[in-house]
């Protein structure tokens, strides 16, 4: 079966009366973004793993009890699911000592990009690897919204909503990150191609 063609919502049908390929196919158009989001908030390799894998064990469960109702909004819906397990995972994580990093990653390597030749990719791999250090030295809300809004793709009434503000708080959280990042490449005279 071809399941490829069907939305997110006939495919949570479909898994729900026994295909297991169609969350699969949900699974796969959804992973990475998913993932990529998490690991912007935790900036850990191995937490975001462990994160991702307990969303997506939450929204099984959740799926196969019925609890679901969501329609049309899986993405928004994993999103939330996922955002609110990096804040207990913060919380909890605040309580315990941290152990320095010693791996680093880059979002950009997760995403898939059309074909460059060598120099395009070493200046797009460049460029992305300052942008990120850009939204890394942001305060917490501001990198927060940008995380959401340009990684995950939610809108700002989503943000807010997910973040338990005002859409007004979301879009002056989004302003300021953008006047911070400016004055960062200002500052540091960053150039961005």
């Amino acid at each position: 079966m071809d399941v490829t063609t069907y939305n997110d919502q006939e495919l949570i049908n479909l898994y729900l009366s026994g295909t297991d390929r169609a969350f699969e196919e949900l699974l796969g158009r959804h992973q990475q973004k998913i993932y990529t989001s998490i690991y912007l908030f935790t900036k850990d390799h191995s937490k975001a793993e462990d994160i991702f894998q307990e969303v997506f064990i939450k929204i099984i469960d959740t799926l196969r009890r019925g609890k679901y109702n969501h329609e049309g909004k899986f993405l928004q819906w994993a999103m939330r699911i996922s955002y609110n397990m990096c804040v207990d995972s913060f919380r909890r994580n605040k309580r315990r000592p941290q152990v320095g990093q010693t791996e680093t990653f880059n979002i950009f390597d997760v995403l898939q990009s059309s074909e460059d030749n060598a120099e395009q990719g070493m200046i797009r791999s460049q460029t992305h690897d300052k942008v990120r250090k850009l939204v890394d030295a942001l305060p917490a809300e501001q990198r927060e919204v940008v995380i959401l809004r340009h990684y995950a793709d939610m809108s700002f009434k989503e943000i807010a909503k997910l973040t338990r503000v005002s859409i007004n708080t979301a879009l002056g959280r989004m302003r300021y990150a953008l006047i911070n990042m400016r004055k960062m490449v200002e500052e540091k005279e960053i150039v961005l191609q």
